[in-house]
């Protein structure tokens, strides 16, 4: 008994050593490589670039006062859409003092040349009326007193609008309104009631009351690398889409390209400009960034592969193509390319099968 329990002890172990040197020759053995497969199929190729910019409306208006003044009130407020000739803003008149003092001594000077002319014409018309002057003498006199009239009435009037910022022949016209100059929507009205305004002059352009524009008339207005501005031409579409509304898109229009680089980061870059299609659907604000995608390339119903397939060698390129078990390296002419697939120009027939990347096994051996 106990020799056919020692005989089973050493069978067990010998069955132990046999396995383990079974497992790990099977572990030690190469695995055979295995790649993916890729059918040659036919589709359509574009190389297409995204350019960063935002959308801004085509042109932007500053209202500015027509004299220096305080704002006294305030009848719009940005985001409200004003037609041309709308009150956005009255103003309270501070008038320059020297010109207030010429305006004044011109009234003066004015009034006593009209005294002057009128006793002058009473004269002369008492003297005509007695047939002791010749009519033209008579006209002469009358003359002086009708422009001595005028000439008080507009030295009046000029003191009206340096000291009121209105005068009372013009009530309709009152500088001390600022009034939008086209119809659009108010953008900012950088002002608040109190602050102080001035007109625009050679030596300053003036104090913005209120930025508006017409947002029905947008660009997008964005760079693009040296490297690809060579590809664009005036009027080629682009697809516009607004990081703020996710679900928007909109066509373009290219209609700008700058003839002058700008260095932007140690890269030289072109502006370009595009006209942006509005919908009615979203309210589009000045200011939006936006991305345009534009094609710069394109090959329609073109046989296909995954760049990932190809092998290159100096200034050769080949793929692999499966033939029956095993994979044959062939020669390729390779057209566009979108940076996933490439066009198979020569070399490649619809529906073969080639080689693409080595599968990598991670997994662990059991």
């Amino acid at each position: 008994m106990k020799k056919v329990i020692k005989y089973i002890v050493f069978a067990l172990i010998a069955l132990l050593f046999i396995g383990t040197f079974v497992f790990l020759f099977k572990n030690s053995r190469p695995e055979q490589e295995q790649y993916m497969e890729h059918t040659v199929k036919i589709a359509d190729i574009s190389r297409t670039t995204v350019v960063t910019g935002k959308i801004e409306p085509r042109n932007e208006v500053n209202i500015k006062p027509q004299i220096n003044g305080i704002i006294s009130e305030l009848r719009k407020e940005a985001g409200q859409m004003v037609k041309e000739g709308d009150v956005i803003a009255k103003l309270r008149v501070i008038p320059d003092m020297n010109s207030l003092s010429s305006a004044q001594s011109r009234v003066r000077l004015a009034e006593i040349n009209l005294k002057q002319a009128k006793t002058n014409w009473e004269r002369e018309k008492a003297l005509y009326d007695k047939k002791l002057v010749s009519d033209e003498e008579y006209d002469q006199v009358l003359q002086t007193y009708n422009q001595a009239v005028e000439e008080k009435n507009a030295a009046q009037e000029s003191l009206e609008v340096i000291r009121d910022g209105v005068s009372s022949n013009n009530a309709t016209g009152s500088s001390t309104l600022v009034r939008s100059t086209i119809t659009g929507l108010i953008l900012d009205i950088p002002v608040k009631v109190g602050n102080s305004v001035i007109q625009a002059n050679t030596m300053n352009d003036g104090t913005t009351v209120a930025t508006i524009a017409n947002m029905n008339d947008l660009i997008f207005d964005g760079n693009i690398d040296e490297t690809e501005v060579g590809s664009l031409t005036e009027g080629m579409p682009m697809r516009i889409s607004i990081g703020a509304l996710p679900d928007y898109s909109s066509e373009a229009a290219l209609e700008y390209i700058s003839p002058k680089a700008v260095e932007n980061n140690g890269a030289n870059q072109f502006e370009i400009k595009a006209a942006v299609k509005v919908s009615g659907d979203h309210m589009i604000r000045s200011g939006y960034s936006a991305n345009a995608e534009i094609v710069l390339e394109n090959a329609e119903q073109v046989l296909s592969i995954p760049e990932s397939a190809l092998e290159f060698q100096g200034d050769s390129t080949f793929v692999y193509i499966k033939k029956a078990e095993e994979y044959e390296r062939v020669p390729v002419e390779t057209g566009l390319s979108d940076g996933i697939n490439i066009e198979v120009r020569s070399g490649l027939q619809e529906g073969d099968v080639v080689r693409g990347t080595r599968i990598i096994n991670t997994g662990k051996k059991k």
